[in-house]
């Protein structure tokens, strides 16, 4: 079975200091990228201070806007203020069996959380993790040690995986962990996977550009007008990858401070679990 997954750092579906209104405009891109699954970070739960300034704002959570009538939506709520909240969710054309969302907060200054999903594909289960990091070193480390406790908890070993969404991994320090206790791949990651490029998709849709370095390359996607920093990944287990995308140029650098990520998957054939 094959499938089309994406991850996206939204930031709020607003421009720079909320000036301007994006979520419409994200709403209509993320339709084009036609992904059977999609994990987003930063979306808005709810704003009040939003919602009186623009006249179009959405009535509903962001996650139920995006989804609209082709995906199931589902939010993990993570930082809450007084007028409002945002956090991770997970976009599905699937079944979506289960969601839960778990505190990786590790200070007082930044609210985190990774959005466990468990989804039908075809007549086996896999498990999605939307994940959105700190911005502290330490921080990250220590909530990457968090995630592989979950999963270890949650997920057999042999279970199809997907973790994907914003690491904010600068200097591309936890892949090397990830790989040794979950035994995962990166999409973009050739060394790891294959001894071959992965083939990259142009449509009319946008120009793509993938940034391949060898040994634990990751595809650059920040920031949006000019990516050069790895900050998204998705991992993988259970899954082929037959391609990686980075979207940008328009309307990619217009929308959103990251650009997505797109990679078409194909479903192992290995002695799965079924329940």
């Amino acid at each position: 079975m094959k499938l089309r997954i994406a991850t996206y750092n939204i930031h709020k579906g607003v421009s720079a200091f909320g000036r301007k209104t994006r979520i419409h405009d994200l709403k209509e891109a993320i339709k084009l990228l036609d992904a059977d699954l999609v994990f987003l970070q930063e979306v808005q739960g709810q704003h009040d201070h939003h919602a009186k300034k623009h006249s179009n704002w959405p009535e509903q959570g962001q996650h139920d806007f995006l989804a609209g009538e082709t995906h199931t939506g589902v939010y993990g709520m993570n930082a809450v203020y007084q007028h409002g909240h945002h956090g991770n969710a997970l976009l599905s054309r699937l079944p979506i069996l289960h969601s839960s969302n778990h505190d990786v907060s590790d200070h007082a200054y930044e609210q985190r959380g990774i959005l466990h999903g468990r989804i039908q594909v075809g007549e086996i289960q896999a498990h999605c993790f939307v994940v959105h990091l700190g911005l502290f070193a330490a921080s990250r480390r220590r909530q990457v040690q968090a995630l592989i406790s979950q999963i270890q908890q949650q997920v057999e070993p042999d279970q199809p995986l997907i973790i994907a969404g914003d690491f904010n991994d600068w200097s591309q320090g936890l892949s090397q962990t990830l790989y040794k206790d979950l035994g995962v791949i990166e999409a973009f990651d050739i060394a790891n996977h294959s001894h071959t490029e992965l083939p990259i998709k142009r449509n009319a849709l946008t120009s793509v550009k993938s940034f391949f370095k060898s040994n634990a390359s990751h595809a650059r996607t920040f920031p949006a007008g000019l990516p050069w920093l790895s900050l998204d990944r998705v991992y993988l287990r259970g899954f082929h990858v037959e391609q990686a995308n980075v979207l940008s140029g328009r309307p990619w650098s217009q929308l959103s401070d990251h650009v997505p990520i797109c990679v078409d998957i194909k479903l192992k054939h290995l002695n799965l679990h079924h329940v």
